[in-house]
């Protein structure tokens, strides 16, 4: 596993196991039971994913020491706010079962985030959270939040993938010391991703399968990937994507996937902004 240096002088996996959409808390223990056995040392959840006790569970039954697995978990727009924050943390701190979160983001750049931003800093000088980033942040709100923020993100997890590039936001990150996490890093499965010709003429190069490659394009550049699977076979799968290197001439045809747009939401769009502020996770 090769790993990545954040602004705070901690390392973060450049490869973690993500539980969107698991929301059966019994497939989600077994999922993140047998990353954890395959290897993964890095485990991606939210509030708003509703599997933060399965993903707990797991950890406990796994037998690892604690300082071995790095956690995250985010903050949904229903929680922002200095005090809402803080008591959100602190749920999912007890629904985890754990001590300590290794890392905390906000979900979105919606509502109160300089509210949550503060309750943030203020549960890292206390220990309860060892990092703390965000998630779904534009080039321009990421980069006016580290203008004022006491303690930069450290993360900043986005859309991204062969078909979706972010070569502007990557940028705007590495100039502020951010460090890029792909959420989404195999499209979701769009795209064709599975039999794409482009990936596949890769992959038979390097003997590799075209979500092997995918994942390789993203952490050549300095993308932490957390690919998502409920089937153990893709977890080590996705997992060797470190004992080969793509080539110039991989790269710049895998450059010329990409869209410059998404296809699965568009965090720009007024419906989607509307919908995201009025959906909530609890009463």
């Amino acid at each position: 596993m090769e790993t990545i240096l954040l602004n705070n002088g901690k390392t973060l996996p450049l490869e973690g196991f993500g539980v969107f959409q698991i929301a059966d808390q019994t497939l989600c223990q077994q999922a993140v039971l047998e990353a954890l056995q395959e290897g993964y040392r890095l485990i991606d959840t939210a509030a708003s994913y509703f599997n933060e006790e399965a993903v707990g569970r797991a950890l406990r039954t796994s037998g690892l020491p604690r300082d071995e697995v790095f956690v995250t978990t985010k903050v949904w727009v229903q929680d922002f706010g200095e005090v809402k924050t803080r008591d959100a943390v602190l749920r999912s701190l007890e629904k985890l079962g754990l001590e300590y979160i290794d890392m905390v983001l906000l979900h979105q750049q919606m509502g109160d985030y300089y509210g949550a931003w503060r309750a943030l800093e203020a549960l890292v000088q206390e220990g309860i959270i060892g990092t703390i980033g965000v998630s779904n942040f534009y080039p321009d709100r990421l980069a006016d939040l580290c203008c004022n923020a006491a303690i930069p993100p450290a993360v900043n997890q986005i859309e991204c993938h062969p078909f979706y590039q972010r070569r502007y936001d990557l940028q705007v990150m590495k100039n502020l010391g951010v460090v890029p996490m792909a959420w989404g890093p195999l499209a979701e499965g769009g795209h064709g991703i599975w039999t794409h010709p482009t990936l596949e003429a890769i992959g038979k190069k390097h003997g590799k399968t075209n979500a092997q490659v995918a994942l390789r394009f993203n952490t050549q550049r300095g993308v932490v990937v957390i690919p998502k699977t409920t089937h153990r076979t893709r977890m080590a799968e996705n997992l060797a994507i470190f004992d080969f290197t793509l080539d110039q001439e991989d790269l710049s045809a895998i450059e010329a996937l990409d869209t410059g747009h998404t296809e699965i939401i568009d965090h720009l769009n007024i419906d989607t902004v509307t919908f995201l502020n009025h959906y909530r996770i609890h009463d």
